[in-house]
C-alpha cells in the first residue's frame, strides 16, 4: 500500500504558524541563554571580588599579628639600645633584632632634625617645631606608626 505524499507550500497557513512558533521559541531561549550568561558573569565577578577582599583580610591579620608582637618587642628593643653603649655583646644583638625588624619592614622614624609632625611624634618637652632631641625611638610597620617619637622641641 502506498502512501500519498503531500507537499504543503510555506504560505500556508499551518507552516507559517509552525514557523512563528519556532521562531518566537528561539527568541525566547537567546533571550534566557543572556540571562544565564549575565548571571553567570556576574557570579564569576563577585567571586573574583570576594577572593580579593579574603586575601585583603588576610594580610591584615597577618600584619596586625605582627604590629601586636612587635609591640611587644620595641621596649626590649629600647632597653638593648641603652645596653649596646656599654658592651659589645649586647650591640651585636641590638644589630641583630635590628636586622631582624629590617625584614618585617620595621622602620625607625627620623626625628631629631625635623619638623614636627603630629602623627610621627608626641612633643615631650618645649614648644615649636623643630625636633632638637629624641628622648624614645618611634617606630612604623608597613608605613603604619607602631610608636609614635618622644620628642623635646625647640624654637
Amino acid at each position: 500500500m502506498k502512501k500519498k505524499i503531500t507537499y504543503i507550500s510555506e504560505d500556508s497557513e499551518t507552516t507559517g504558524h509552525k514557523s512563528k512558533k519556532l521562531k518566537q521559541r528561539i527568541k525566547q531561549c537567546q533571550k534566557e541563554k543572556e540571562e544565564y550568561l549575565s548571571q553567570t558573569q556576574r557570579a564569576r565577578a563577585d567571586l573574583i571580588n570576594y577572593r580579593r577582599r579574603q586575601e585583603q583580610i588576610v594580610e591584615q591579620l597577618r600584619n596586625y599579628g605582627q604590629a601586636s608582637l612587635i609591640e611587644q618587642l620595641l621596649p626590649v628593643l629600647d632597653s638593648l639600645e641603652i645596653g649596646s653603649k656599654d658592651s659589645k655583646g649586647i650591640k651585636r644583638i641590638k644589630e641583630q633584632m635590628d636586622s631582624i625588624l629590617q625584614k618585617y619592614d620595621v622602620k625607625e622614624i627620623k626625628a631629631v632634625g625635623q619638623k614636627f609632625n603630629p602623627e610621627l611624634h608626641e612633643a615631650i618637652e618645649g614648644k615649636g617645631e623643630m625636633i632638637i632631641k629624641e628622648i624614645q625611638k618611634g617606630y612604623t610597620l608597613n608605613n603604619k606608626v607602631l610608636r609614635t617619637s618622644k620628642v623635646k622641641l625647640a624654637k
